[in-house]
């Protein structure tokens, strides 16, 4: 059974900054042939610093099944033989399960010229861990005092084998990705929202 988890692909490719206008048309048109793609959910790339030979491109496909029968598509074949000459390709990142949940959002970023970016990082490690605490402690308490209230004189193997398969698909589907999307401004350094608001 394929299990639905996104999969997100971090690339590094170098390329000539005089042929940034060719660079950027090949990219528009690798990211349109994706989403034609059953499972595209997204697509980005922008670059260190104007006049850097470095583009930082991501691409997400809802589950693994679905990237993989892009990634050995004709259409993606074709279009990474077109580049030839003009891309080479430095570094390729996989990223799925926890790391995935604190992603950020792929839109359609496209680079504008003038314009200094570099990828967004991961949140720390320990700003994850809280986040994953947050969400799973008031679940398993509540789901603790449910259960043994339903089920006294289950054994606790059995009321454990309970909750973990309850609170799995909840926590994984529901509730991080709920908290995740509220504390975003957190975990990534921002501003608070109601700080924002009062400017």
């Amino acid at each position: 059974m394929t299990h639905l988890v996104p999969v997100t692909v971090a690339i590094t490719r170098r390329a000539d900054p005089r042929r940034t206008s060719e660079m950027v048309a090949w990219m528009r048109a690798g990211t349109a042939l994706a989403e034609a793609f059953p499972g595209f959910l997204g697509a980005g790339w922008v670059r260190n610093a104007p006049g850097s030979a470095q583009w930082h491109m991501l691409y997400r496909f809802a589950d693994a099944d679905t990237l993989r029968h892009w990634e050995e598509s004709p259409q993606r074949n074709w279009w990474l033989t077109s580049a030839q000459g003009m891309v080479e390709h430095t570094r390729v990142e996989r990223r799925t399960g926890i790391e995935g949940w604190f992603d950020p959002p792929l839109e359609q970023v496209v680079h504008e010229p003038g314009l200094a970016a570099g990828p967004i990082p991961s949140p720390p490690r320990w700003k994850q861990a809280v986040t994953i605490w947050l969400a799973f402690f008031p679940l398993s308490l509540a789901a603790n005092l449910l259960v043994g209230w339903l089920l006294p004189d289950a054994a606790l193997a059995a009321r454990t084998l309970l909750i973990t398969l309850c609170l799995t698909p909840l926590m994984t589907y529901l509730v991080l990705p709920r908290i995740t999307r509220w504390l975003h401004w957190w975990l990534h350094g921002q501003p608070a929202p109601w700080r924002v608001a009062d400017r």
